[in-house]
């Protein structure tokens, strides 16, 4: 077998999860690296843009933590800290992110991180039969099921979008 791409990639493999990778010409100027995915994929082959989710390193008591929501939406931060069972929770500094995922911002993957971190999908995966997420560099995505995201994650499920 080759060696994977990523280390979010590998983690798949390793779990013998079901996944399709999906590149994308990624533009080094561009900071919005979500809309960035959204725009690239979200046109043709049946990906809606509440498909593809972005991950999010937060800080919270004791750490860091993540979340996984849909691009389009914005995370209630208050919801997060409390699917987490955390008394609060703030958007991380992108070198702690950086340095505790392994991956850039930009790039982040729920998947085959350094080391697990407590983690929340938002609940709206579960409508979906498959959603994407990074795979661990810019302009890569990866379509996984809601449930092997959530498995792999060792995540919890709620409402964790902002009204």
């Amino acid at each position: 077998m080759s060696r994977a791409a990523t280390p979010a990639i590998a983690a798949l493999i390793a779990a013998q999860v079901p996944h399709e990778v999906l590149r994308y010409r990624h533009d080094s100027r561009r900071r919005s690296f979500g809309a960035e995915a959204v725009e690239q994929l979200a046109t043709g082959e049946g990906v809606l843009p509440e498909q593809i989710f972005k991950t999010l390193i937060l800080a919270v008591p004791g750490g860091l933590a993540v979340a996984v929501l849909p691009v389009p939406a914005t995370l209630s931060l208050k919801a997060a800290a409390a699917a987490l069972g955390m008394t609060k929770a703030a958007m991380a500094e992108p070198a702690a992110a950086q340095r505790a995922t392994g991956y850039v911002v930009g790039g982040i993957s729920p998947f085959g991180q350094r080391r697990t971190l407590p983690t929340v999908v938002d609940r709206s995966a579960l409508g979906f039969e498959t959603v994407l997420c990074s795979a661990g560099q810019r302009g890569w995505d990866v379509a996984v099921t809601p449930a092997d995201l959530i498995r792999l994650t060792a995540a919890v499920t709620a409402d964790i979008r902002a009204p």
